[in-house]
């Protein structure tokens, strides 16, 4: 169920199970553009409303005065009187009004709710005429407990009561409107009775639009202001910037939604710095260690994306997922003197992925069809000075194949996935260790199942174990290809090199023999063919596949990993008898003077070929 207001008093309640509205307003009569002197209730631009927290879950709505429902808007109780400063003996409410006129016209009404986590009783009004309306009873009694140096006029734009500590409370004041521009801000411990000023630190001339305070550590506050957000580790006593890549914009609206922070501006969308655990857990200690490895937050195994259709272009508005996998933080005082290495074990202690800031990319055979800017650079695990995050995919590493194809589940502004990837690891408890010169930091973390998957153990399980021997088997097929392919390389440039030459008939004939063995396992079709890409074009999209799924591998996959594996079998055979044949070839170039045909260590491998339907670039 969906609360969403709009202009001159409407309350629409949307059931997103079925898509039915309604609207709920305490009173439908629309009052937008008229006359607060001439209408029943009266609304700023914005129609303020709010949902309790605690049950039965009261939906409130505001104008001069507080409306609350306790059915979901079935029906409504006004629970105050009139809260503006209406002066009832004044007559001349007419025309354009000077401020002292129109608050004693009645102009001022609720702009904000600031409803306490732990009583329905209590509620906050952030007035839009400079008042902070609090009552302790439901509505039975309300008090303006606003500060002496709140400016009249002056719109509360935010009220926060502290999840943490009883009559604590935040003010947001945003006094613009009066050509005010100074950030307002304040803090009260003792429901109202006495506030202290928490603005010194905020940038100058430029006002604040959302304060809160966060629910979970005491002391933590963040605030909105017209160029973006702000951060304080005591309660208000000193400011610093949290902008990062957040655009330079108006925050009308900050809230903590577990353990995220959502930011909303004016113009520029909605924001999420996910995962606070890091700001929750920063204290003045880790600042004097030479490093650290901030706890890391549960880990959702979820696929980022399963869409085989052509990506939306880059001029399609979309929002941006938060990282997906494993998020790990950190800090390092100083720059790195070693590479910063981190590893992940599983729960038996094995080595499940290893990480270090001098990891070069390696250049995979691919062919890429498609703008260059659908791929972003690879992340390297950062290793100077300051605080910094990477991302684990949750992925096994990558296998080792003779190709890799680009997946058409593609995004803009995240880079496109190569396909193998590499196994996503089970479900369970992790161990992560970062090494920093000579020191280690170790924490433990958990990868959850996605609650929308019904992730079976043994189906898993079947499915890894598929994956193990497709592994090995397509590991198998890279070298021989590398293999066969270097040697028939070096197989045509000596023929090249020794040219129509008769006196070198017999060597070109003995070259062209081994080049005759080597053909059934470069081309040729049929079931039984050893095309060595015909092969790799079989076992690689298979163990894509078996990465794109939480099921047990289908029985056709278990019968075309058998078929094609007993195919390399052959053609590895193939291949060892034709490398037995080489040292008699080599003796024969050698007393030619002639270069030896070698077969390549595995170091040396340049697999150019991903299989024999690819056109090569």
């Amino acid at each position: 169920i969906v609360y969403g207001s709009g202009l001159g008093g409407r309350l629409t309640r949307w059931d997103a199970r079925n898509g039915e509205t309604q609207n709920i307003s305490p009173w439908p009569v629309s009052t937008y553009g008229a006359r607060p002197t001439s209408v029943k209730y009266h609304y700023t631009w914005i129609t303020p409303i709010a949902v309790s927290q605690l049950a039965p879950y009261p939906l409130y709505q505001g104008a001069q005065m507080v409306f609350r429902s306790l059915d979901q808007g079935a029906t409504w109780q006004t629970i105050s009187p009139d809260l503006s400063a209406i002066d009832k003996t004044h007559k001349d409410c007419a025309g354009d009004l000077e401020p002292t006129a129109a608050r004693a016209c009645g102009y001022g009404v609720v702009f904000n709710f600031g409803l306490s986590p732990r009583d329905n009783d209590e509620i906050w009004l952030g007035m839009d005429d400079g008042q902070v309306q609090l009552t302790r009873d439901g509505g039975k009694s309300w008090q303006n407990v606003a500060p002496p140096a709140l400016p009249h006029w002056a719109k509360v734009s935010t009220v926060d009561v502290s999840a943490l500590d009883a009559g604590t409370a935040y003010i947001s004041v945003d006094n613009h409107r009066q050509d005010d521009f100074r950030p307002l801000a304040w803090r009260t411990r003792d429901y109202g009775k006495t506030w202290v000023d928490i603005s010194a630190g905020l940038p100058a001339n430029h006002f604040v639009g959302a304060l809160r305070a966060d629910p979970v550590k005491r002391g933590l506050l963040y605030v909105g202001t017209d160029q973006g957000v702000y951060i304080s580790f005591d309660d208000g006593a000193h400011w610093q910037s949290l902008q990062r890549n957040l655009p330079n914009a108006i925050v009308t609206d900050l809230i903590v939604h577990g353990d995220d922070l959502i930011a909303a501006t004016q113009g520029r969308a909605i924001w999420v710095l996910d995962d606070l655990a890091p700001l929750r857990e920063a204290n003045a200690t880790i600042l004097k260690q030479p490093a650290h490895l901030f706890q890391p937050a549960t880990a959702m195994r979820v696929r980022q994306n399963q869409t085989k259709d052509t990506p939306l272009p880059r001029e399609e508005p979309v929002g941006k997922n938060p990282p997906n996998g494993a998020i790990f933080d950190y800090w390092l005082a100083r720059d790195a003197h070693a590479p910063v290495v981190l590893s992940i074990f599983d729960a038996s202690d094995k080595l499940v992925r290893r990480f270090a800031s001098n990891d070069v990319a390696p250049k995979l055979p691919s062919d890429r069809y498609f703008e260059e800017r659908w791929l972003q650079p690879p992340i390297r695990l950062p290793s100077g000075a300051g605080m910094h995050r990477f991302v684990w995919d949750l992925r096994l590493p990558r296998p080792t194949a003779a190709g890799y194809e680009y997946t058409i589940a593609a995004i803009d502004g995240v880079d496109t996935p190569l396909l193998p990837q590499g196994m996503l690891v089970a479900p369970g408890r992790y161990r992560v260790t970062l090494q920093v010169d000579g020191h280690e930091y170790r924490s433990e973390f958990s990868v959850q199942a996605d609650p929308r998957v019904a992730v079976d153990g043994a189906a898993l399980q079947a499915a890894m174990d598929l994956s193990a021997k497709v592994i090995d088997t397509m590991d198998r097929h890279y070298v021989a290809s590398g293999e066969v392919q270097a040697v028939h390389k070096q197989i045509d440039a000596m023929k090249k090199k020794l040219g129509a030459d008769p006196a070198r008939a017999a060597l070109v004939k003995s070259l062209s023999d081994v080049n005759a063995k080597l053909a059934p396992l470069l081309s040729g079709e049929g079931e039984d063919a050893l095309n060595l890409g015909a092969i790799g074009d079989a076992l690689i999209p298979l163990q894509a596949d078996l990465e794109g799924t939480d099921r047990a591998p289908s029985q056709p996959q278990r019968e075309v990993y058998a078929q094609y594996a007993a195919r390399l079998d052959s053609a590895l055979a193939a291949w060892a008898t034709i490398k037995a044949d080489l040292p008699a070839l080599n003796a024969t170039l050698h007393a030619a003077g002639l270069d030896a045909i070698k077969v390549p260590a595995r170091a040396d491998l340049a697999v150019v070929d991903a299989g024999a339907s690819k056109e090569l670039p």
